[in-house]
């Protein structure tokens, strides 16, 4: 069972995560795990793969759950001995109708899309095997010239975001700092832009780029991570306003995953859906469909 090569996609009983189920069970050579907060939606979800051909399996995880994520990891580990592809495509995003106080939205947002995409990677990445594969499914959001607040703070935020020694305690603190601005009303004046969802993708993006120093000078070789833009997809976190197919948004994501062994690039990078490598500190962003 150690030797079979395993691929984790989570957030996957529905849209975008579904769709990157779905074309890893068609590609990948070995074993796709689907991972879901509710058992009964993530099973039914394993069951509709089935009627198409496809298996996959399932396991719960919640990325908001410490304790979820120990058992997960501690399952991977007694029965697989490691992980091959990890996807972080589990994420949460407000509506624009949402009554929820700014400070509220803020805290919960980055809670779960920052710092629980950094849980799972904390807990997973010690069973990553030589040449493995980790996606972060970001956002057009996740640009850097998203952080678009009052100038100049805005421009003072982006050189921290952007600087080629940050660190992830740094990162956290940059996170942790909007939380406390969002909060007291004084985000815009800090730099900060009227979006938490934003700042959240943009967090993780640049995780992204600390993750891909660390893994270059891992012991074990070929370890790649990247972030991608899915695209503007039909699902529920869009209220079904996006042109694309959850197939066409699962594009990207699973080219990551499914990248060969000992390439160049693209490393620690941020591409568009059309699988286009975007500059993310300068821009410029490709349209959009």
């Amino acid at each position: 069972m150690a030797s079979q090569r395993i691929a984790v996609v989570t957030g996957a009983n529905k849209g975008i995560g579904f769709g990157i189920v779905k074309e890893l069970c068609a590609k990948f050579d070995g074993i796709v795990y689907l991972t879901a907060r509710d058992e009964g939606r993530g099973n039914a979800a394993v069951k509709e793969l089935s009627k198409l051909g496809l298996s996959a399996r399932f396991h719960q995880l919640d990325i908001d759950a410490s304790e979820s994520i120990a058992a997960f990891a501690d399952y991977v580990k007694k029965t697989y001995g490691g992980l091959d592809v990890l996807v972080n495509n589990a994420g949460m995003a407000y509506k624009h109708a949402a009554k929820e106080p700014f400070g509220e939205q803020a805290e919960n947002t980055i809670r779960v899309n920052y710092f629980g995409t950094l849980a799972v990677c904390h807990g997973l990445f010690s069973l990553l095997r030589p040449h493995a594969r980790v996606v972060t499914v970001s956002s057009s959001c996740g640009h850097l010239l998203q952080i678009n607040g009052n100038e100049p703070e805005a421009a003072a935020l982006r050189e921290k975001f952007a600087s080629p020694t940050l660190t992830e305690q740094e990162l956290g603190e940059l996170m942790n700092q909007f939380i406390v601005k969002a909060k007291d009303g004084t985000y815009k004046e800090a730099g900060w832009p009227n979006s938490t969802y934003v700042v959240s993708k943009v967090g993780v993006s640049a995780l992204t780029r600390i993750q891909q120093r660390a893994f270059d000078v891992d012991s074990r070789p070929d370890l790649v991570v990247n972030s991608c833009h899915p695209g503007y997809v039909d699902t529920d976190m869009t209220s079904h306003k996006g042109p694309l197919t959850i197939e066409q948004g699962a594009v990207c994501p699973s080219y990551l995953a499914l990248l060969p062994p000992n390439i160049k690039e693209p490393q620690g990078a941020y591409l568009w859906y059309n699988k286009q490598v975007v500059d993310w500190v300068n821009g410029p962003t490709p349209s959009f469909v």
